[in-house]
């Protein structure tokens, strides 16, 4: 089976061509950062117009580089879900009616899923059962994953997702959008004890997160420099911060992979591309005796490919849609239903 993947949830058009018994066949990438940039953060309207205007020929690119002319694919698969429903409709409209001018099934498919099984494209994947630590712009969770459709939540942030804090922090230290590469970038240069800011509800039972009341403390600190130490600080600032989330993600995993007594784990999603976080996870895993996937960078940040991959999958196992087109900003992992 040879599927398109369109994905469109926020503020990059991303584009697949995913074949059953070959793989990835091309995937193309358009991101919106420059243009959202002037405002600090994604502005939903132009994030829409944008991806009609991208979307088509994206399609015509990917499908060129794929070597795949539009006529050989068996399906179509698309983002339904969660995102920001104008971005969504935007991907969800192209789709349907490509399919059905195709004559082939299309599928709304779970954001969340998509990230949970990109490292899927490793060479060598992690097998199910996995622990997953999905961490983006919008979502940190916990989840346990017995098998494709089949998710138990552990723990998520009850408030800020980790993303969203740095992207925050990284506004708080006019870095610049997007926030979070900044930061990390600014944070290398930066000394990890000269601020030591909290690491919030380590001392709480279960695996839930709260990234707010470490944003405070940041904004605290920063608003206490006098105006000439600002600039200076800044690194300074940004490591300690980065210090902080990194540990907080780390213990809280470690706990959950214990208490889920699953010996791998995944580690996915935009934040997934931290170094930091990712040398932490690497160590703690070389400790606790257990296996650690990432997916790589490219596949971190939201693409067209991991959308495709489970299209595939769901497809081949019979799934699809009606002719109904249908978007959700919120789609838990839960409420999906297994490849069987």
């Amino acid at each position: 089976m040879r599927v398109l993947g369109i994905e469109s949830s926020c503020d990059e058009t991303g584009i697949a061509v995913y074949e059953a018994g070959f793989g990835l066949r091309a995937h193309c990438i358009y991101s919106q950062a420059n243009m959202h940039s002037e405002y600090g953060g994604v502005v939903p309207e132009l994030a829409s117009r944008d991806h009609v205007r991208k979307i088509l020929p994206l399609i015509q690119q990917t499908l060129c580089e794929a070597n795949v002319d539009k006529k050989s694919l068996d399906g179509v698969a698309f983002t339904a879900g969660p995102g920001l429903v104008g971005a969504l409709m935007v991907g969800a409209s192209v789709a349907r009616s490509f399919a059905w001018a195709l004559g082939v099934p299309a599928l709304g498919i779970n954001h969340l899923e998509g990230h949970l099984l990109a490292p899927m494209f490793e060479k060598e994947p992690p097998d199910f059962p996995f622990l997953c630590l999905l961490v983006s712009g919008g979502h940190t969770q916990i989840v346990l994953v017995k098998e494709i459709g089949r998710y138990s939540l552990l723990g998520e942030s009850i408030d800020d997702a980790v993303g969203e804090a740095f992207d925050k922090t990284a506004q708080l230290l006019k870095l610049g959008y997007p926030g979070g590469p900044a930061l990390a970038n600014i944070a290398e240069r930066g000394d990890s004890e000269r601020y030591r800011f909290p690491r919030p509800m380590l001392n709480r039972e279960g695996f839930d997160f709260s990234f707010s009341g470490l944003k405070t403390s940041v904004i605290t600190a920063y608003k206490k420099l006098p105006d000439e130490q600002m600039e200076q600080e800044k690194s300074h600032i940004a490591r300690g911060f980065e210090e902080a989330v990194v540990e907080t993600l780390v213990t809280k995993t470690q706990r959950a992979l214990e208490a889920a007594q699953v010996d791998r784990l995944v580690v996915a999603g935009g934040v997934a591309a931290n170094k930091r976080l990712r040398a932490a996870m690497i160590r703690m895993a070389d400790m606790s005796r257990i296996n650690v996937f990432f997916p790589r960078f490219e596949f971190c940040s939201d693409n067209g490919a991991m959308i495709a991959l489970a299209g595939c999958l769901r497809l081949m196992a019979g799934q699809s849609d009606t002719l109904e087109i249908r978007t959700s900003a919120r789609w838990p992992l839960l409420s999906l239903q297994p490849l069987a």
